[in-house]
């Protein structure tokens, strides 16, 4: 008596498609994304800080323009899109930087990072589907501001520096804006995916962003402008100047260069500590 088996249908996995599989990480990343309230705030303060200060600063410019250092008029003048663009991005960067944070360490608070892994036990798909969309949506929600901003800057500056879209390195300094948000925020995640705590990812972020920067300027000598010149985002943000400083020790490309590198390396290092840790 033989035994006859009627073979069933193999059902596509993430093991037997490999981009199927990927496809649904970002989709499983995206919804994880857009589903917190945290992400569509921390995207709206962005808007509103970088069009506030990106007014203010600019309307304090013009209103104090024969009162200014000739110095200062000079500098403007050179680089007027990476003043405006400047203007607004000193202070909202910061959301993307709080942002970034959260979207990888909240998941350890949560306690959601258990059923991700559980999911994708190789791990470092899932890390990579996290930085490709939220990177992608920083980007996108960059450029959205950051053409508006500049609009708005150059609308105000004009009856002092008159500065066009047209105008050599201007367009190249609007997109580079959003590129270094984007980065920036690639930035902070891998900090968070290392540290693996919102507070004190945040802290090490901020330090990066903000302190260290002034702490290499009181550094003698070239070594300073060096160290000072390679920081991440010191280096990051050249992207968005229409110009290379008298003072720049690396062009535009060659700054956002720097910062991809530190932001590599910060990824790996982040994703082989996700390799080798318990959850």
């Amino acid at each position: 008596m033989t035994t006859t088996t009627t073979p069933v249908d193999k059902q596509p996995t993430a093991d037997s498609s490999g981009s199927a599989g990927f496809g649904r990480l970002l989709v499983a990343e995206w919804t994880k994304l857009r589903s917190v309230r945290s992400t569509v705030w921390s995207l709206l303060l962005l808007i509103v800080l970088t069009f506030g200060f990106t007014a203010l600063f600019l309307w304090l410019t013009v209103s104090q323009w024969s009162k200014s250092d000739p110095a200062q008029q000079r500098q403007i003048m050179d680089d007027p899109a990476g003043v405006i663009l400047g203007s607004g991005l000193t202070f909202s960067q910061l959301t993307i930087c709080v942002l970034g944070v959260m979207v990888m360490a909240s998941e350890y608070s949560t306690g959601m990072i258990r059923s991700s892994l559980l999911a994708v036990p190789g791990r470092i798909p899932m890390l990579v589907a996290k930085c490709v969309v939220f990177g992608l949506l920083v980007f996108i929600v960059g450029e959205l501001v950051a053409f508006p901003a500049f609009f708005l800057g150059a609308a105000i500056l004009h009856s002092k520096v008159p500065v066009a879209l047209g105008d050599p390195g201007v367009l190249r300094a609007v997109i580079g804006s959003g590129l270094y948000l984007s980065m920036l925020g690639l930035f902070s995640l891998s900090i968070a995916a290392l540290v693996r705590h919102t507070a004190g990812a945040i802290t090490g972020v901020i330090g990066f962003v903000l302190v260290l920067s002034p702490l290499a300027n009181l550094l003698p000598g070239t070594v300073g402008d060096h160290v000072h010149a390679y920081l991440p985002s010191e280096a990051g943000h050249l992207i968005a100047q229409g110009h290379q400083g008298a003072q720049d020790l690396l062009s535009p490309w060659q700054g956002y260069g720097v910062f991809c590198l530190w932001t590599a390396a910060l990824l790996i290092a982040g994703g082989y500590l996700l390799k080798r840790r318990d959850v």
